[in-house]
């Protein structure tokens, strides 16, 4: 009889944790802006508000490629939105073209090296990134 309570009490436990687990994943999905795609690749972008920014950052681990825009302004640096952006392969093929809608854009695309555009306030910079299986490779772009 003991036994029978024992694995009861632990499929309960097993449940609850379950729904705990599944309560934060939603939590964490809910911040995240809505998934977008062109063509083969896909990408999100935001991250205004600290509930979207931490979504962002906490889905970054899913994403190979993870941007970063800021702006300096007064002496300080801020996060910008509306940055135009384009990545182009080593063909020099374009494999994206999309405006970030916030500070951070995380796009998935197949491993191999790439050119980031990203254009803020009609200036553009350019930075080159190697995407590779099983890690994110990251940009920072920063208009002075």
């Amino acid at each position: 009889m003991n036994k029978r309570i024992e694995r009861c009490t632990m499929a309960a436990a097993m449940a609850v944790g379950s729904m705990a687990f599944a309560g934060i994943l939603s939590t964490v999905q809910a911040g995240l802006p809505p998934v977008q795609h062109q063509g083969a690749v896909e990408y999100v972008s935001g991250g205004i508000g600290l509930d979207e920014s931490e979504a962002m950052k906490a889905a970054a681990k899913d994403y190979p490629l993870a941007l970063t825009f800021a702006a300096q302004r007064n002496g300080n640096a801020d996060y910008v939105a509306n940055v135009g952006v384009s990545i182009q392969d080593a063909q020099g093929k374009a494999v994206l073209q999309a405006t970030a809608e916030g500070p951070y854009m995380l796009v998935k695309l197949p491993a191999g090296n790439y050119k980031v555009s990203a254009t803020y306030d009609g200036k553009a910079q350019e930075r080159e990134v190697t995407v590779r299986n099983g890690a994110t490779a990251r940009a920072v772009f920063e208009w002075k």
